[in-house]
């Protein structure tokens, strides 16, 4: 989208963009908390997911005044993590545990530095998420397991696919209200 094009959109039209987006994110990570009761799953769902998150993000950060090529970047890696997923037959499941791990690294380090570049609760909420991917690659790495919660709640299930499923499931809760704040500090500016 170039300037003339994001000149023409309202304030209100940004807002409600964003807002959507953050929406559609949750209702992606609500998806990802459940993947653990279905059986059989295959990390061509998780990379789905994926991008489906990054592309749904890389809209969102289109519509941001501040901070517009931050956020379409980590939506960008976002969504590279997830064609690994879907075209790399050697990340499955064990060796997954990188590149979900450098996902959400870089993704920390982008927002974390974007979040240098804005102000009032939106910097809350940036750093806020990019705190909550930071630790969920720390535990990630740590190897600290989220399975024994979801093997609890829906029985036994494969725990790496767990795990992924959880780790992808607060990631984008985090991301979701992230773009709920922003849009609504955009309607806020709309009624100043």
């Amino acid at each position: 989208m170039n300037k003339a094009e994001r000149a023409n959109l309202s304030d209100r039209t940004r807002a409600r963009g964003i807002r959507v987006a953050g929406v559609s994110i949750i209702l992606l990570g609500v998806g990802a908390a459940l993947l653990p009761a279905e059986t059989g799953i295959s990390s061509d769902v998780l990379g789905a997911l994926l991008v489906a998150a990054g592309l749904i993000e890389v809209i969102a950060g289109s519509l941001r005044r501040d901070v517009r090529p931050y956020e379409m970047t980590a939506g960008a890696v976002t969504a590279a993590a997830g064609m690994l997923f879907l075209i790399n037959p050697e990340t499955r499941f064990f060796p997954t545990v990188w590149p979900i791990a450098g996902w959400l690294l870089i993704r920390s380090l982008i927002l974390a530095y974007a979040s240098t570049h804005t102000s009032g609760s939106v910097r809350m909420w940036t750093a806020l998420s990019a705190g909550t991917d930071f630790l969920l690659a720390v535990l990630l790495i740590a190897g600290l397991s989220i399975a024994a919660v979801v093997v609890s709640l829906f029985g036994p299930t494969p725990p790496l696919i767990a795990t992924f499923s959880w780790i992808l499931a607060a990631s984008f809760v985090a991301t979701g209200l992230l773009l709920l704040e922003v849009a609504s500090c955009e309607r806020e500016q709309l009624n100043a």
